[in-house]
């Protein structure tokens, strides 16, 4: 993917009419829209992208398309899944990026504009909506070895990566939001548009077969 394929894929989904788009000439003649540092602040960059510029924006995709797929890989858990949503994430932003104000860190903003296109993926994908029971509090239950990823073996990760793909959309998507991104149960809701029962009734189910599937693997 390059930024030059991101810009033709936005201006086929979004033509933009003759009388409401700056010319070519207005766009070259803006002093200031291809001169920045290299270090530039990501809110100038974004400010410029938005203004036109495709250096500014190759800049910020330069600097963030790392973090983005390996975000993207750790929710899939396939490769090939996340090149492909990395590329949307950046499609997104080249349409989008002049929405961005500044309130927050650049960082934080890109990833969740990461996190809502992988969960629109897993939502075009699962075939049925999964219907959980709400009712109390679950005990929270965590997988043995799973507190904390960072610290973790390769290959126990490479296995809990490979667990992790195998649960159903709905459940991966609780599990990897709460459990690996650290988001609270009261975020989840708002992301994935559930109750918070149901993430916490999802979260409970996710850990237990996320057991059991590494159960099998360790004795297969």
């Amino acid at each position: 993917m390059d930024v030059t394929s991101i810009a033709l894929e936005r201006e086929g989904v979004f033509p933009v009419e003759e009388n409401t788009r700056a010319s070519d000439t207005q766009l070259s003649a803006s002093p200031n829209i291809e001169n920045f540092r290299a270090d530039a602040p990501d809110f100038e960059l974004t400010t410029l992208a938005a203004a036109g510029s495709i250096a500014a924006f190759e800049l910020i995709y330069e600097r963030y398309h790392r973090r983005t797929y390996s975000l993207c890989l750790r929710m899939t858990g396939n490769q090939s899944e996340a090149e492909d949503l990395t590329q949307e994430v950046f499609i997104q932003l080249f349409r989008k990026v002049g929405s961005f104000r500044g309130e927050s860190a650049f960082s934080t903003w890109l990833h969740r504009l990461t996190v809502n296109q992988v969960l629109m993926h897993f939502r075009r994908r699962s075939v049925k909506n999964e219907k959980t029971s709400e009712d109390g509090e679950i005990p929270e239950q965590i997988v043995p070895g799973t507190e904390n990823q960072a610290r973790m073996p390769v290959l126990d990760r490479i296995a809990i990566s490979r667990a992790v793909a195998q649960l159903p959309p709905g459940y991966k998507s609780v599990f990897v939001l709460h459990d690996v991104e650290g988001y609270e149960h009261e975020e989840v809701s708002r992301l994935l548009k559930i109750s918070v029962g149901t993430s916490k009734s999802q979260l409970h189910k996710a850990r237990l077969k996320l057991r059991g599937l590494l159960i099998k693997q360790s004795e297969s």
